[in-house]
C-alpha cells in the first residue's frame, strides 16, 4: 500500500508540474506505463495485500532455495532449461513459496472487475515462466505445487492492459506498457541484437540482447526475457481462404481460418495474424516461381540472388515489410514513390514519345537512393517453423465448403 500511495503522490505531482508548465493534461495525456520487479499477492474478495510486498534483494527465502537444491534432480539447475533461471532467492517463485508457508490467506487476485496480470518480462523473472511458450510451465508450478489458478494472466510489454479506475487523479487513461525495471532501461536504451547495457542502481544489471535465440549461459550469466511489444502472433494463424484458395494451392472448397487461439490470445495477436496472412501467401506463390525458375535456368540460387520489389498502398505499413522481409528470408525493397503502377504507365507514354530512354528507366542507381530496404532479421530455423504452421493451418482449410449450397 506504501507502493501505491506514493505512485499516487508522484502521479498528483506530476500532472501539477505539467500543467503549471503549459501542458494540456486533459487533452494530452495518452496512457501510462509502469516498471517494476517486486513481489505481491493480494485478496480477491478485498482487492487488499495478503502480505508485505518482497523486492528483489530479500534473502529470507534461503532456506526455502537450499531445501529445493537438496531435493530436486539438478539441484540449483533444476528448472533452467524451461525457464532460464538457478534457484534462487532473487527471483517470485520461491518468495511466493514463502508466503504460501508463512502467511494464512486466500492468494487469487483483483476485486470489483480488476484484472490480474503480469507482463512477460516480469513473468520472466518468477522462475515460473517457460521461455519457450511465454506462458506458465505446467512442469515447474507441479513441482513447486503452486496452483495455476493464483497466477495471472501474461501479457506483451506494449499493448492496451486496461484503464486507470476510480479514486486516481486521472481516470479512465490507459496503461499500455508495463515492463520489468531493468527490461524497461534495455528498451529506453534501444539494445539491439548484440548490444548490452548496464544500470547502476541498488545493483549493477547488465543485459545483453541475444536477438530471438534463447542463450544458455556456460559462464554462470541467466537467460531471460529482455521485452516482447506484441511482435508475434501468441500461435495464432489466419488463413484468409473466404472465396478458396487460390495459386499456388488451388483448393475452391477451402475457407478462411483462425486457429491456435489460447486464453491468453488477444487483440493484437489476431491483427498480427492477419498481417503474417498477407506475407504466407506471397511466400507461397514466390516459392513456386523460385522452383520454377531455377529448374528452367534463368536464377542459379533462389536464396543468392532473390530480392523483392514491392508496392501498393498496404506497403507503407513498415511492421508488414519486415515480416515479409523475415517470412521469404530475403530483402524487400519498397520504392518513395509507392503507386509504382501510376509510374509505369507513365514510363510506357513517355518512352514513345522520347521523354524518357529505356538505360534510365532501367538504372538503378537513383532508384536506389529514395528506396527503404527491409532486410530479414528471422533466423533461418524460426523461419522454417513458421512456414510449417502455416502450411498446417492451410491444410485445416480444406474440404470446408458446404457442398449443398
Amino acid at each position: 500500500m506504501e507502493i501505491l500511495g506514493s505512485v499516487r503522490v508522484c502521479m498528483a505531482k506530476a500532472l501539477d508540474k505539467a500543467t503549471a508548465d503549459g501542458h494540456n493534461v486533459d487533452g494530452g495525456l495518452k496512457a501510462i506505463g509502469l516498471t517494476r520487479e517486486t513481489t505481491v499477492l493480494w485478496s480477491k474478495s478485498t482487492g487488499c495485500p495478503l502480505y508485505n510486498a518482497i523486492v528483489w534483494m530479500d534473502a529470507r527465502t534461503s532456506s526455502v532455495c537450499r531445501k529445493m537444491e537438496k531435493e530436486l534432480p539438478g539441484g540449483k539447475t533444476h528448472f533452467l532449461e524451461a525457464v532460464g533461471l538457478p534457484i534462487s532467492t532473487y527471483f517470485s517463485a520461491v518468495k511466493l513459496l514463502w508466503m504460501v508457508e508463512n502467511v494464512d490467506a486466500n492468494l487469487t487476485g483483483g476485486v470489483n472487475g480488476g484484472l490480474h496480470v503480469i507482463d512477460v518480462s516480469n513473468a520472466s523473472r518468477t522462475m515460473l515462466m517457460n521461455l519457450k511458450t511465454l506462458d506458465w510451465d505446467k512442469p515447474t508450478l507441479e513441482t513447486l505445487g503452486i496452483p495455476a489458478e493464483i497466477l495471472p494472466r501474461i501479457v506483451s510489454n506494449s499493448e492496451i492492459i486496461g484503464k486507470i479506475g476510480k479514486g486516481w487523479p486521472i481516470t479512465g487513461i490507459p496503461i499500455s506498457g508495463c515492463l520489468g525495471d531493468q527490461h524497461a532501461a534495455m528498451l529506453g536504451q534501444a539494445c539491439k541484437k548484440g548490444e548490452a547495457k548496464s544500470t547502476y542502481g541498488t545493483g549493477a544489471f547488465i543485459l545483453l540482447n541475444t536477438g530471438e535465440v534463447v542463450v544458455k549461459s556456460k559462464h554462470g550469466l541467466l537467460s531471460t526475457l529482455a521485452f516482447k511489444l506484441v511482435n508475434s502472433t501468441g500461435g495464432v494463424y489466419f488463413v484468409p481462404a473466404f472465396n478458396g484458395l487460390f495459386a499456388p494451392w488451388w483448393r475452391d472448397d477451402a475457407r478462411g481460418v483462425c486457429i491456435g487461439i489460447t486464453r491468453f490470445t488477444s487483440k493484437a495477436h489476431i491483427a498480427r495474424a492477419v498481417l503474417e496472412s498477407m506475407c504466407f501467401q506471397v511466400k507461397d506463390v514466390l516459392d513456386s516461381m523460385q522452383k520454377d525458375a531455377v529448374e528452367k535456368g534463368v536464377i542459379k540460387d533462389a536464396k543468392s540472388e532473390f530480392l523483392l520489389r514491392v508496392d501498393g498502398g498496404a506497403t507503407v505499413n513498415n511492421l508488414l515489410m519486415q515480416i515479409q522481409a523475415d517470412l521469404l528470408g530475403s530483402p524487400v525493397i519498397r520504392p518513395a514513390d509507392k503507386e509504382t503502377t501510376a509510374l509505369g504507365a507513365a514510363f510506357a507514354d513517355g518512352l514513345a514519345i522520347g521523354v524518357f530512354k529505356e538505360e534510365e528507366i532501367f538504372a538503378s542507381g537513383e532508384w536506389a537512393k529514395t528506396s527503404t530496404t527491409f532486410k530479414p532479421v528471422l533466423n533461418e530455423e524460426g523461419r522454417k517453423k513458421k512456414a510449417e504452421s502455416w502450411c498446417r493451418a492451410v491444410e485445416r482449410t480444406f474440404n470446408l465448403a458446404d457442398i449443398s449450397l
